[in-house]
């Protein structure tokens, strides 16, 4: 794809787009959520780099959004990305 993923500073999410079906369709996950699901020990942490260093199983919980009907844009929040990983900590 050629949109890469981003962070967008007025609604403190990273704005990104998953391929589903040769379809790219838009997503969003909030600062806080990345924060507090991937790295909840460090302090000042970049979205954009949790995000990236997360991205499949970021993507996976959109692309389980979608099956269960949500609709474009997709915004995930933190139960979404528990559900990812039931033995992560959270």
């Amino acid at each position: 794809m050629s949109d890469a993923p981003f962070f967008h500073e007025a609604s403190g999410t990273v704005r990104f787009w998953v391929l589903v079906d040769g379809q790219a369709l838009g997503a969003s996950v909030s600062r806080d959520a990345l924060h507090y699901r991937y790295r909840p020990n460090v302090h000042g942490d970049e979205p954009l780099e949790t995000f990236r260093d997360n991205a499949a199983e970021i993507e996976a919980a959109v692309r389980r959004r979608l099956a269960q009907g949500a609709r474009e844009p997709v915004m995930l929040r933190e139960h979404d990305l528990r559900a990812a990983n039931p033995q992560a900590p959270c």
